[in-house]
């Protein structure tokens, strides 16, 4: 018997020891995959042979546009630009495989053209009037702290400049722990000092090429950067950080010194003196978890009136429209607006504890209405926000929103079109899908400089488009705006009579608010379908809203319910062709809210659709030869958003 159990331990010992050594080689192997680099120069070369076998001749796309600088205008002009741009000096970007810098972008927005790694070229059909690079300040110590001899660096510095240079698996997870931790902390605290001051050689840099690349009339630059402090599972509250002009703060606040955003406000509003003028804008209210316009911080603390007061004054505009979806409004969360379903880049929450879905406060148009309900706590409404789109791209390619041009925005991780249709190891399938070529900022101004277009961001005179140029003016006031119509200088006769675009109509009127509306299409693509007038406003203690199609193409009428029959124009599926002659050049009417009540306080905006096109994954799917995948719309409608009038409320 003592045979029988000393032979049974034995068994078990041997067992228990080949497990150990089974578990400790899959480790060690799995160890090995994750280290791997994500690309090495045989998958690179069979990238570049799938895009040159791409067919890109078959595809309907706009002939380029020469470069338009108009005259000073007392009238203002509009000026189409990118406030979200990313070079190879943000880390993620350089991980990526993006190598294009701050003046290939610079270069790129003012119409050259250039190849991702894959080798797609990618070139805007016109140039942007402006634009504002905004790599992460969280990553400025990266290219003069890795350009250093590796005896000046500690063994974790050069462990990381390494991983750069070839990122693996095991680096993306490394910086997605670090990415969620709270507080920040710098790569190597024992070496902090000198990470500082390669941050701001780096922000000293990017201050000189944006002050370089400026030129008065004709294109204008701002220096900027975007704040990125940690969110769980990849989430946004992030904030892009745009300054006037070259007097700026000789250190870039980044998520290592502000562990909230009010924090970033407070050190801004410190530093930023005259001279210097600064606004934040943050993107992607979608992706904050609810956090957008809740009115408590990332570490759950409540707002207070003067964190309300401050985020007022520094942050007059929200990034709506970018690569990772529209934030405009949700279908079911408050509203039953069937275009809130436009570009959706994530489901809408079952309970309020939940994360990686769209919460009730995290849409632009819910953000809106909180603003309306803060009026009377606070007195003055804090989120009376305009509204802009950008992009978002990290292939350092400025404004390049066309469907047609959509080449992913991760460098390697989005090349070839096969990937972006079916997936690859940065988009995990589908998510790939859901996201779009991202949109633009418009904005109302006298003349192309930093001092007009700067002014008109903080007066709100600017409008967001999912990556269209179309023309929008947009202008409200109680007296009768029919002469505007009549007029032969409309913009300025309805100026008169109104406000614009971003402004605030005065309280106590017993008169019905009119709006006038001017549309015009963007020449390089589809024509309007049609405008929409949006309105929201306080009712006991909620919110209440309501959307008007108040003009449309094609001799439509709204109907009793204010809605026109739908237009609906063929596609060319084999090249992209849309069909001539459908839709309106231009859309241009007044309206009159017979159902406001004198002293309701209320918001209006405008959105603007255009005849359908094909979306950016039809036309991969044409260049590629690849089926279009299931589920997904071939067909997109693009729009513009116009930022608020705002009727009652009362300015800080």
């Amino acid at each position: 018997m003592k045979h029988f159990i000393q032979a049974h331990k034995t068994k078990m010992i041997v067992a228990g020891l080949v497990v150990v050594l089974l578990v400790s080689l899959a480790a060690g192997y799995v160890q090995y995959r994750l280290a791997q680099p994500f690309m090495t120069a045989e998958k690179i070369a069979a990238v570049r042979a799938e895009v040159a076998a791409q067919n890109e001749g078959v595809l309907s796309i706009p002939s380029p546009l020469a470069v338009f600088s108009p005259a000073s205008s007392g009238d203002r002009n509009v000026y189409f630009g990118d406030l979200h741009v990313h070079s190879s000096l943000s880390f993620d970007s350089y991980i990526f495989g993006n190598r294009w810098g701050l003046e290939d972008a610079y270069r790129f927005a003012r119409g050259a053209a250039m190849k991702n790694p894959g080798g797609e070229i990618m070139q805007l059909t016109q140039p942007l009037d402006f634009v504002a690079i905004t790599d992460h300040a969280e990553g400025f110590a990266f290219p003069s702290l890795c350009s250093q001899p590796a005896s000046k660096l500690s063994d974790t510095e050069n462990d990381f400049c390494k991983a750069l240079e070839n990122p693996s698996a095991s680096l993306f997870l490394r910086l997605r722990e670090s990415g969620e931790r709270r507080p920040m902390k710098r790569i190597d605290t024992r070496n902090e000092p000198q990470q500082i001051e390669y941050e701001n050689d780096t922000w000293a840099y990017v201050v000189a090429m944006a002050d370089k690349h400026n030129e008065p009339g004709k294109f204008t630059t701002f220096p900027a950067y975007e704040y990125s402090p940690p969110l769980p599972k990849s989430g946004k509250h992030h904030r892009n950080v745009i300054f006037k002009n070259g007097n700026v703060p000789k250190h870039a606040i980044s998520g290592y010194d502000a562990a909230e955003t009010p924090d970033l406000w407070r050190g801004l509003h410190q530093r930023c003196q005259a001279p210097c003028e600064v606004l934040t804008i943050p993107h992607n209210p979608n992706k904050t978890w609810g956090l957008a316009f809740s009115g408590v911080t990332i570490d759950g603390r409540a707002y207070t009136p003067e964190d309300w007061a401050l985020r007022e004054k520094m942050e007059p505009l929200v990034e709506m429209f970018q690569i990772k979806g529209a934030s405009e409004c949700a279908y079911g969360i408050n509203s039953t607006d069937e275009e809130c379903g436009f570009e959706q880049f994530l489901p809408r929450c079952q309970s309020s504890d939940e994360i990686l879905c769209i919460q009730p406060t995290a849409m632009a148009r819910d953000g809106l209405k909180q603003g309306l309900l803060l009026q009377r706590d606070l007195g003055f409404n804090p989120l009376d926000f305009g509204m802009i789109g950008s992009t978002d791209t990290h292939n350092a390619n400025a404004g390049d929103a066309e469907e047609w041009d959509y080449r992913g925005a991760a460098a390697n991780f989005s090349t070839p079109a096969r990937t972006r249709l079916l997936g690859g190891r940065a988009d995990r399938g589908r998510r790939a899908l859901e996201r779009n070529p991202g949109g633009l900022a418009a904005v109302w101004a006298e003349e192309n400089s930093r001092e007009a277009i700067f002014a008109a961001m903080q007066r709100k005179e600017v409008y967001a488009t999912s990556g269209t140029r179309i023309a929008l003016r947009f202008f409200g006031g109680f007296n009768n705006m029919q002469p505007a119509l009549k007029s032969t200088n409309p913009v300025r006769e309805a100026d008169r009579l109104g406000v614009p675009m971003g402004a605030h109509m005065p309280a106590g009127q017993t008169a019905k608010p009119q709006f006038f509306v001017w549309a015009m299409r963007d020449p390089s693509a589809t024509a309007l379908d049609k405008v929409q007038m949006v309105k929201s406003w306080v009712e006991g203690d909620t919110t209440r809203e309501l959307v008007f199609d108040i003009a449309c193409a094609e001799g439509r009428v709204p109907d009793a319910e204010g809605r026109c029959p739908t237009l609906r124009a063929d596609i060319d599926m084999v090249s992209c062709a849309p069909e001539a002659g459908r839709g309106a050049n231009e859309l241009k009417t007044i309206w009159q809210d017979d159902g406001y009540q004198p002293d309701e306080k209320a918001f209006y905006y405008i959105r603007v659709l255009q005849v359908e096109s094909c979306r950016w994954s039809m036309f991969d799917a044409i260049r590629s030869g690849l089926s279009h995948p299931a589920g997904m719309p071939r067909r997109t409608a693009e729009r513009a958003w116009s930022s608020p009038i705002f009727v009652g409320g009362t300015k800080h």
